[in-house]
């Protein structure tokens, strides 16, 4: 009963209070002597309705928390500004630098491994794992990222999934330089389809089609073979399936949950004073479009796989018309 207390009572200081949304004269005794709080109290379904109107916790878990300024006074505004000079012209071009030369060194070593040790997969397989997790390595250490690990490192053995929450798409590079996880990404074409193929199928990433009409049931079966193998990298899944702000998690999918193995969790948070890495990813597309004069259209592109054919669509504009033709003469 403790604990179904305790988390009431975070429920509680997690919802909006109402009254500090609305003026003062909407709270002011009615007539009746009939307050707003009572009449929210007279319904638990009105008042989370009126909650998520004002200030719902869905919306929430996908805002940008934009810092606090804190240089603008004539204490700090001289450091940032020094600060300013150090980040860009010296910190800058030397993570550039570390960048460069480690994309370099990667594909002087991945290229000859992958293509003059293709008889030899073991020797073939280790080796691009430890290439994988230097070259992200090479991203932190490019970005001076200082990443505390805690708990036990994650084995190669089978029977096990890990999941992890998603916050941006640096989590994957965070998480593989630590330990070489097999991830499911969507299969690109291209350039990309061929890092794909070649670099990230060496850690035995599983891609998925969302054109393919019986991918999910390939993709499940793909799940299930690679984490009853015994040699292969630990599977690392993101089950909320889109990037969340760092300050909520959203529900989880339930793929991950029903390949019959152990499910071992894992926590990633980011400190706000250094970085925000919440991926907004629709803050992105105003960019673009305020840019590029793009009209925005509440659309998810995946559609066009799925769109309806013409003659249905030409069927329901015909009904369409019908009916506006109808109310026209009836006026």
């Amino acid at each position: 009963m403790a604990g179904l207390q305790s988390s009431s009572s975070e429920m509680d200081l997690d919802r909006p209070n109402i009254e500090e949304y609305l003026a003062a004269d909407s709270i002011q005794d009615s007539p009746m002597k009939l307050h707003l709080r009572d009449l929210l109290d007279i319904s638990p379904t009105l008042k989370e309705a009126a909650g998520a109107i004002v200030d719902d916790s869905f919306t929430r878990c996908f805002k940008s928390n934009p810092p606090e300024p804190w240089n603008w006074n004539i204490y700090l505004f001289p450091l940032w500004c020094l600060g300013v000079v150090v980040r860009y012209g010296i910190l800058f071009p030397v993570r550039v630098a570390i960048l460069a030369g480690g994309w370099i060194v990667f594909f002087a070593a991945f290229f000859p491994v992958h293509f003059l040790l293709s008889r030899h997969n073991n020797w073939r397989r280790k080796i691009e794992r430890k290439l994988v997790e230097m070259m992200c390595g090479i991203f932190v250490a490019s970005w001076t990222g200082v990443v505390k690990y805690h708990g036990p490192r994650p084995s190669m053995r089978p029977h096990q999934v890990f999941v992890a929450n998603h916050t941006s798409m640096i989590d994957f590079i965070i998480l593989e330089q630590m330990t070489a996880f097999a991830v499911i990404m969507q299969k690109h074409p291209g350039w990309v389809g061929f890092i794909q193929k070649t670099i990230l199928e060496s850690v035995g990433c599983i891609w998925f089609n969302r054109t393919e009409s019986k991918d999910r049931e390939v993709v499940a079966r793909k799940l299930r073979e690679h984490v009853n193998g015994v040699d292969n990298n630990p599977l690392l899944i993101f089950p909320e399936g889109t990037c969340v702000n760092n300050h909520y998690t959203v529900m989880f999918k339930k793929g991950a949950f029903e390949l019959g193995c152990a499910v071992c969790p894992i926590a990633i948070k980011y400190n706000k004073i250094f970085v925000d890495a919440f991926w907004n990813s629709k803050k992105v597309r105003d960019m673009i479009s305020v840019r590029a004069g793009l009209k925005k259209v509440p659309w998810d592109g995946y559609l066009k796989y799925f769109r309806p054919s013409p003659k249905l669509t030409e069927r329901k504009q015909q009904i369409f018309a019908e009916s506006v033709l109808q109310r026209l003469e009836e006026i």
